[in-house]
Parts: C-alpha cells; sequence; structure tokens
C-alpha cells in the first residue's frame, strides 16, 4: 500500500498520467507498454496498485472468513482498506479514459491516503493481538494496553476528529496545488515572494493558504502533544503517539520548505516530493491512530 502511494506520486511529478494514452487497463492498447518513461510509470501503478487490489481482498476474506481474526476492530479496517482501494482504482481508472479536474484528481491521493491508513491500523491490531502468541513477556503485552488505564476527557477525543478533518483538508489542498502545478507560485520559504503576506490572487492565494493551514497545523499538534503529556502521563502509550505526531508535522512543515527550494530542479524535485508524501502519510495515520487510542480512553 505503501507503494501505491509513492507510485502515484511519481505518476504526477513526473506529469505520467497520460503515459497509457486514454486505455486502461492496456496501455496504448497492449498489455506490455512501449518503452518511454511516461509509459513505464503509468504502467508500473497499475501493476502495484493491481497487486494491490489482489492482497487487500485476501486480507478482506481471511478477516472476515477466518475464525481467530474475526473480530469487529479487524473487519472495520480490513474494510475500509479494501473499500478505499476498490475506490482509488475506480478513480484512477475514470481518471484515465476520462480527463479529470484537479479537484478530482486531488481527491485520488486522498483515498489512497484513506486505504493506506486502514492497512497501517490492522497491523497494528494484528500485532497487539499476537503478542501474547508470540513468546512476549506480560509486560510487554500490557505495555500495548497501557491506553486503557488512562481516562481522559471526551471533549479531547472531539477535538482530535476535528483536527483529522482539519488535517485531510490540508492534505487535499497540498494535492490539489501538486496536480495544478502552483507550488511555484509561492517563490521562497519561509516566505512568499519575499512577503510574509503576497499578493493573493490566483494561484499564489493558493500556496499561500497551504503555507498557512501547515503552519497551524503544526500549532495545534503541538497544542494537543503538550495536553495530552499533561493529562495522560510522559510514559503512556498516547504521549508517545502525540510525540511522534508533533515531530512528524514538524518534519512535514521542513519538507514543504525543501519542495519550494527545489522547484525549479526537476529531478530534485521528484524525491523530495516522495519526501513530503511519505512523511504526511506517516503523520496521518498517527494521527489517526491517536484519535482510536483517545476514543478508547474516554470517560463521560
Amino acid at each position: 500500500m505503501f507503494l501505491v502511494l509513492i507510485a502515484g506520486v511519481l505518476v504526477t511529478n513526473t506529469d505520467s498520467g497520460r503515459g497509457c494514452g486514454t486505455d486502461w487497463p492496456l496501455c496504448n492498447g497492449k498489455f506490455v507498454p512501449a518503452y518511454t518513461v511516461e509509459s513505464m510509470v503509468e504502467y508500473s501503478h497499475r501493476m502495484i496498485s493491481g497487486l494491490v487490489g489482489l492482497l487487500v481482498g485476501a486480507t478482506y476474506l481471511v478477516t472476515r472468513f477466518w475464525k481467530p481474526a474475526r473480530h469487529k476492530e479487524n473487519l472495520l479496517y480490513a474494510g475500509g482498506a479494501l473499500l478505499f482501494t476498490i475506490m482509488q482504482a475506480i478513480l484512477g481508472a475514470m481518471a484515465v479514459v476520462w480527463e479529470q479536474s484537479s479537484l478530482v484528481l486531488a481527491l485520488h491521493f486522498g483515498i489512497s491516503l484513506l486505504a493506506f491508513t486502514c492497512t497501517w491500523l490492522l497491523y497494528k491490531l494484528a500485532k497487539r493481538q499476537t503478542l501474547p502468541q508470540s513468546g512476549q513477556s506480560s509486560s510487554q503485552g500490557k505495555s500495548f494496553g497501557q491506553h486503557a488505564a488512562v481516562s481522559l476527557p471526551k471533549a479531547l477525543y472531539r477535538s482530535m476528529l476535528a483536527l483529522l478533518i482539519y488535517c485531510y483538508v490540508v492534505v487535499y489542498l497540498g494535492a490539489y496545488i501538486r496536480h495544478t502545478s502552483a507550488g511555484g507560485a509561492c517563490e521562497g520559504w519561509p516566505l512568499c515572494n519575499g512577503a510574509i503576506v503576497p499578493e493573493l490572487s490566483g494561484t499564489t492565494g493558493v500556496a499561500f493558504a497551504h503555507r498557512v493551514a501547515a503552519l497551524l497545523m503544526l500549532i495545534f499538534v503541538a497544542i494537543l502533544a503538550f495536553y495530552v503529556r499533561k493529562v495522560a502521563g510522559t510514559a503512556s502509550e498516547l504521549t508517545s503517539i502525540a510525540n511522534k505526531s508533533l515531530l512528524l508535522v514538524f518534519l512535514q512543515v521542513l519538507s514543504g520548505g525543501l519542495l519550494s527550494f527545489t522547484l525549479t530542479d526537476e529531478d530534485v524535485y521528484i524525491f523530495t516530493g516522495l519526501l513530503h508524501t511519505i512523511i504526511i502519510s506517516a503523520l496521518f495515520s498517527m494521527l489517526v491512530l491517536l484519535a482510536i487510542r483517545t476514543r478508547q480512553s474516554s470517560r463521560d
């Protein structure tokens, strides 16, 4: 699933979305495409997505019909991974056959991110569930359940949901900028075109809005991390997840600055774009995990 995200970003950053023309699932009418960079990048993305689709489908079937794995939370994550994988495949096919707007193309990454997060959550849950059977000590088993011993106000969970929605909006805005090639509208970093507040017209306004949204995201996560540490204690799993989220959002802001400095070098920009995607994927998944742990530890 991680490779699907990476392959999708490569398609966007190398402008390979039309590398197979308007044919799907074939590539320019062939099973094996002609050797061009665009066609190979696009076709590799399709092959990886197809393989992942089979793996996700098999995982869902095992979760659904194998009794030891048939738990409500397992089915939720496995079903979510399958649903969003199918959705992203359909949206990807539509983008090839019928040219889509940047608004729709940006949604493709958002759905891929949800599929990745569901898959990662299922892995984390399965790891916790199999610890006692893996010869781990009882102390190790308890360490994964420490969140249950912490009682948190329910308002914190509602705040986490609001933060998740906000994070998804920031991600969508970043994906929209990538598909419209609007990143270059704000030259320099942290200033935009040499000004604290630039002329907010056209793509400059969109790029600047993304920067401001990312800065607010950093502030919100910092406030959340300090609050969780205060109410849950420095040694709790919740605090550990919150601290990791804060580190990731800080790195995400820095990687955004790195993107602005590498816009003119296409070869380097491909890799800085990948780094930006990797960090935001980890950040969003970590925030979802924190929301789940917060919900499990909430009190009325």
